[in-house]
């Protein structure tokens, strides 16, 4: 039996049976609930509402002059809501993951939630055209549709997905529950941060916070286009693998399917002929002219056909040489 700490990363012998979560009465209430705190929030911003004015008092109180000393610690702990680092840090795990439960669901479903993180967000962000505390020029205006990228807040929406979709993942419920609480606080963190930094208006962390909640929310139902993409990817891999095994297997290199290498044209005088009558017996002896060790006639000698060394060698035309008479004298 092994005991060293390296015996931990072995593959497990037989994958683990993951059940995916399903869109349950009490998932698709909480994706409602969600979704009608989204709209308010925008709605009270396109109505400039007592949120805007919120956003302007916080913003005016600066927090950030209140407590200087946490602005060094805070500085870097809002790298944990980053897409970059988060994306590489938590595609590093799952792919660990990944590779010990011999299964690909785990990076698909990281993938497919960045893919509706940037679609969803970017797509409000560019549309609203909103700009943050450092660059709002009017006080008590909401500050829409004036080039800004800040609305909802894109550092507090990739912490709630990326974060929390290690939750979605767990295989246990007890290890959900730690998981959804510690994804939970880092994201709420990360959010308060942002404001106290001055980088994100209130408005802008309560919509980030509903805006990553609802793709986590809503991945069940991508889970059957997940499933299937696995299973294509799997299926790619096996036909390579049968094509290298055979090419492996293939004699002088010969690829499968690959028709068997024939000379080139104009290359059949270069191959070496079989000679008359080869696997009949043994050859019979040449003719001699002379009569020392041939034992044909002439017109048997005649039969034989003659290779291009035996030709005369063509001259132009009316020169050519009269053919010598030979004489054959009997053995």
């Amino acid at each position: 039996m092994r005991t060293d700490i390296f015996a931990r990363l072995d593959r497990e012998p037989e994958p683990p049976k993951i059940e995916p979560p399903r869109m349950s009465p009490t998932r698709t209430a909480l994706f409602g609930a969600t979704l009608a705190f989204y709209v308010v929030i925008v709605a009270a911003v396109l109505t400039n509402s007592w949120l805007v004015a919120l956003d302007w008092k916080t913003m005016l109180f600066r927090p950030y002059q209140q407590w200087p000393g946490l602005h060094a610690f805070l500085d870097y702990f809002v790298v944990l809501g980053q897409r970059g680092p988060t994306a590489v840090m938590i595609a590093a795990w799952l792919g660990w993951r990944s590779w010990r439960q011999h299964t690909l669901r785990p990076l698909l479903v990281l993938g497919a939630s960045l893919l509706l993180l940037n679609a969803t967000v970017g797509a409000v962000k560019l549309g609203l055209g909103r700009q943050g505390p450092h660059y709002a020029t009017q006080i008590g205006s909401p500050e829409l549709f004036s080039g800004g990228d800040i609305f909802p807040s894109g550092h507090t929406a990739n912490a709630v997905v990326t974060w929390g979709i290690l939750a979605y993942l767990a295989t246990t419920p007890r290890t959900r529950r730690y998981l959804s609480l510690g994804s939970s606080a880092l994201s709420l963190g990360v959010g308060a941060t942002t404001v106290y930094l001055g980088t994100h208006w209130v408005s802008d962390v309560l919509l980030g916070w509903a805006a990553g909640l609802l793709i986590l929310l809503a991945m069940p139902w991508f889970e059957p286009v997940i499933g299937r993409a696995e299973l294509a990817i799997f299926g790619v891999r096996d036909r390579w693998r049968a094509y290298r095994r055979a090419a492996r297997r293939a004699p002088g290199g010969v690829r499968p399917g690959q028709p068997p290498l024939r000379p080139a044209a104009g290359d059949e005088d270069e191959q070496p002929r079989k000679p008359v009558g080869a696997g009949r017996g043994p050859a019979a002896p040449p003719a001699c002219p002379s009569g020392g060790t041939g034992t044909g006639t002439l017109a048997q000698s005649r039969t034989h056909h003659p290779v291009r060394s035996d030709h005369s060698p063509i001259t132009p035309a009316g020169g050519r040489r009269p053919p010598q008479s030979r004489q054959v004298t009997g053995g």
